[in-house]
């Protein structure tokens, strides 16, 4: 019985240090997976996560008309239908601003260096220099007036598309948690549904 207990005590032992062995390379992989995510991070939407300015001064740029009839009043409610940033999408939003324009998707290599953006949703007409009247072409380079990421100010950037479209400043909690983002520019009409 004493040898079957010392064979039992010395088998558990080998168990338990197999699983420690088997368990220690677990955190290990674990940095590697979070690298891995970070790699992975370095495409468009997610570096939008990380360095758009997700909250802003509630500023408008110069020239920008308040939408006459917007199908989204100031100080109501409606549903963010999508994915700039994470915990965006599904959110409830709460209008802060309405504004008649045209939005451009862009395409641009930040001034802080880093990969190229692209595809970034949205700049608007009054947020490119020396915008005049006419709404720009996909294709066409222009210099950027803004700051909604780190590096996008004073950049060259290529309109990707342009859709005339009323285009809503927001206020909403992410569904991810964390803080409310205030006066977030830009949600298009196209992109919010009824609450």
């Amino acid at each position: 019985m004493k040898k079957q207990l010392a064979i039992l005590s010395v088998a558990s032992i080998m168990i338990l240090s197999g699983c420690g062995n088997n368990a220690a390379p677990a955190p290990n992989n674990q940095p590697n997976q979070s690298q891995e995510t970070i790699d992975q991070g370095m495409n468009h939407g997610n570096m939008d996560h990380a360095n758009m300015d997700h909250s802003s001064s509630g500023e408008i740029p110069n020239g920008l008309k308040e939408a006459s009839n917007p199908t989204y009043k100031v100080g109501s409610q409606a549903i963010i239908k999508s994915d700039h940033m994470e915990g965006m999408n599904g959110a409830t939003a709460t209008i802060v601003g309405a504004y008649d324009t045209t939005a451009y998707a862009i395409s641009y290599t930040p001034t802080t260096g880093g990969p190229r953006v692209t595809n970034h949703k949205w700049i608007i007409h009054q947020e490119i220099k020396d915008a005049g009247t006419e709404p720009f072409k996909p294709g066409t380079e222009v210099i950027v007036q803004a700051e909604h990421m780190k590096g996008m100010n004073g950049v060259t950037a290529t309109i990707d598309s342009a859709q005339p479209t009323t285009v809503y400043m927001v206020d909403y909690t992410p569904t991810t948690g964390g803080e409310i983002v205030r006066n977030h520019k830009w949600v298009t009409e196209s992109e919010l549904s009824a609450k």
